[in-house]
């Protein structure tokens, strides 16, 4: 096996490795906000969502075996920084949240609402960085397959997720005196 496809699949583990982190994290955030009087929100698309993140780092690994990819370093090098520049807002969002993020929709508003950081910009800063990420990681193998699929697949359950959730915010005076005006995931569109 070439050792651009090892080291590829080796960072394919390690971002199942840090969701798999990021679900304890959430699940223990969650814990608290239930704590002090938050509601989790049923959301029966989550195991969609889910199952999506899964599909991605599965099948980027097998069309990349199996469909014997190539490397193509320009193109492995420009995705590897659209996929570390989508962590890099993922991570900021995680720390402008700290404990009000999860990964699951909670109506967490009666603890306050969050409007500094990404949140200053847009009203759903994850949502895009995700996006950059299910299209990247793929493509830095030249997983073309998977990124596109991975990319309709995120539109067609984020889309539904985002229903829910913003029917949870925007019920909130504070939440849409703050952000009803704001885009949603890029500054200066939409």
């Amino acid at each position: 096996m070439d050792i651009s496809v090892i080291a590829f699949l080796a960072l394919l583990l390690a971002v199942a490795l840090l969701r798999i982190f990021e679900l304890g994290v959430s699940h223990r955030h969650q814990q608290q906000m239930i704590a002090h009087g938050a509601t989790k929100v049923k959301e029966p698309r989550f195991r969609w969502i889910v199952l999506l993140h899964t599909g991605v780092l599965v099948g980027a690994a097998l069309e990349v075996v199996l469909l014997h990819r190539p490397f193509i370093p320009a193109l492995a090098a420009v995705m590897l920084l659209l996929f570390l520049g989508g962590n890099a807002v993922r991570l900021w969002v995680v720390r402008t949240m700290g404990q009000h993020w999860n990964v699951q929709v909670m109506n967490s508003t009666n603890l306050g609402v969050v409007t500094s950081g990404p949140f200053r910009f847009v009203r759903h800063p994850n949502y895009a960085a995700v996006f950059v990420e299910i299209f990247s990681l793929p493509l830095i193998h030249t997983a073309w397959i998977t990124a596109l699929l991975g990319c309709v697949g995120f539109v067609v359950t984020i889309s539904q997720r985002i229903a829910v959730e913003e029917s949870v915010l925007l019920a909130n005076p504070q939440y849409r005196a703050s952000m009803a005006g704001k885009p949603r995931f890029l500054p200066g569109l939409f």
